[in-house]
């Protein structure tokens, strides 16, 4: 009986060691200018009156280090519209490069944890960077050359250089931060795309008290047994 006690605890463990297991943010792409994923909020730049604002209509994510970053249309040597959008971007350049959006880099703090986030990026480049951030501290960095099919050579009309990329975040993931910079001239970006993390799953402390909570009826089964043993 007690063997049998032993192998359901391991059971339960391995239960809720499984409903928690390592998770990743992984990259992936889609053809056009929007992203293909379902339930998101995107931010377009549309609306921004000023170039020194980015701002979320829906009120959810804060964009910071942003001066004349908000761009339209292309300028030799300094940005270039992602392919077919004729419609306001963002740039980011190096800092100390005097052009527009130079400020090395562009920080997107959201309200609330999300779990996906994409952006339909435009003659990609293999220094162009995302950071992605949890609580402070860094989970994944990529590059441009990490970007799945993608030939990051900075080409203005090549699909393989001008694709959306989702930032996924597997086994339930999630960040709050996402930093987007770049060492050359330029990283170009639109219609940036996200997704509230779904709340139903388990957080590690919930499941730290399951599994209290089946060892400690475990253990009152194993008194049980033991009491009966001697009343025997």
């Amino acid at each position: 009986m007690l063997n049998k006690l032993s192998i359901a605890l391991l059971g339960l463990t391995a239960v809720v060691m499984s409903s928690n297991p390592a998770s990743a943010v992984t990259l992936k792409v889609n053809a056009g200018p929007f992203s293909s994923y379902s339930d998101v909020k995107t931010v377009t730049f549309d609306d921004v009156t000023g170039k020194g604002t980015a701002k979320d209509p829906n009120g959810f994510v804060t964009y910071s280090n942003i001066t004349d970053n908000i761009v339209i249309g292309s300028k030799s040597g300094q940005y270039a519209s992602p392919y077919g959008d004729n419609t306001n971007y963002l740039t980011i350049a190096p800092v100390g490069s005097g052009i527009a959006g130079s400020t090395g880099s562009v920080t997107l703090d959201f309200k609330e944890a999300i779990d996906y986030f994409g952006f339909y990026a435009g003659s990609l480049d293999s220094y162009n960077f995302v950071d992605i951030y949890s609580g402070g501290k860094l989970l994944k960095s990529f590059s441009g050359s990490d970007v799945p099919t993608a030939i990051a050579n900075g080409s203005w009309t090549s699909k393989e250089a001008n694709m959306f990329i989702n930032l996924v975040g597997e086994n339930g993931e999630k960040f709050d931060r996402v930093v987007m910079r770049t060492n050359g001239i330029a990283f170009e970006t639109d219609n940036h795309s996200y997704r509230l993390a779904n709340r139903s799953v388990p957080e590690p402390n919930a499941m730290l008290g399951l599994l209290a909570i089946g060892a400690f009826g475990a253990t009152s089964v194993v008194k049980g047994l033991k009491d009966k043993t001697v009343k025997d």
